[in-house]
């Protein structure tokens, strides 16, 4: 035994910018490798004039669709990666998903909305959304068809709140400290917004959700009824 949490941060990621000719930002933060020292997480502010990422010294540069309060930090699974590496046939190190934690042993996906995470002694984050693939991401993994292929697998990883600001590093071991009292996970969040829209009405009724969130998803639900 090494003495190390079997529920765990494997990998603290940051960006290392790259050209992507996918958007008109022209920059990409996606691009994202581990880091061997302590991390400080915090809130960012608001998507577009904040600090864009929860964590000190990472880079997002497309800020219209990414970063932000609601998606401070982005965690993905090692199982999940190991998944997908059987699926395409190539080496998914952590952090080229773009995620900023690569976890060892937590239910990323199964997470609840809302659910909320010790990371450490003093990082609480919270979870708040799935990732939505996009063409950066498409450009990112140059696998065909992989904004519909990882759609289909849903398994998008979580978008996390910071609820209290802290340090994470790897091997430090993850809590869950809460857990809401509905069962909208983030999977069941991302196959609503992409796959199964049925679901939608349900994910507008959690409470957690924020209400940019629950405005869209109710006129979706609403246009879906329309004849």
């Amino acid at each position: 035994m090494d003495g190390r949490a079997t529920v765990r941060i494997l990998s603290v990621n940051l960006a290392v910018p790259e050209v992507s000719n996918a958007k008109d930002v022209g920059m990409t933060g996606i691009n994202k490798r581990p880091v061997d020292y302590p991390v400080l997480v915090r809130p960012p502010g608001p998507k577009t004039t904040g600090l864009h990422s929860g964590l000190v010294g990472d880079q997002i540069f497309d800020i219209k669709h990414h970063g932000g309060d609601d998606q401070a930090v982005y965690a993905y699974a090692r199982e999940d990666l190991d998944w997908w590496e059987t699926e395409v046939g190539q080496q998914i190190p952590g952090g080229k998903f773009g995620e900023n934690l690569t976890t060892a042993g937590v239910d990323v996906n199964g997470a609840l909305v809302g659910e909320q995470w010790r990371i450490g002694s003093q990082l609480i984050l919270q979870a708040t959304s799935p990732r939505i693939p996009c063409a950066t991401f498409q450009a990112k993994m140059a696998v065909p068809q992989w904004v519909k292929r990882f759609t289909a697998g849903a398994r998008p990883g979580a978008y996390l709140r910071v609820v209290q600001a802290g340090e994470v590093r790897a091997d430090d071991p993850v809590e869950i400290v809460h857990r809401p009292d509905h069962h909208m996970t983030i999977e069941k969040f991302f196959r609503a917004w992409t796959l199964e829209p049925s679901l939608l009405d349900e994910l507008a009724a959690v409470p957690e959700l924020d209400e940019e969130t629950r405005a869209y998803a109710l006129k979706r639900a609403a246009a879906r009824r329309e004849p």
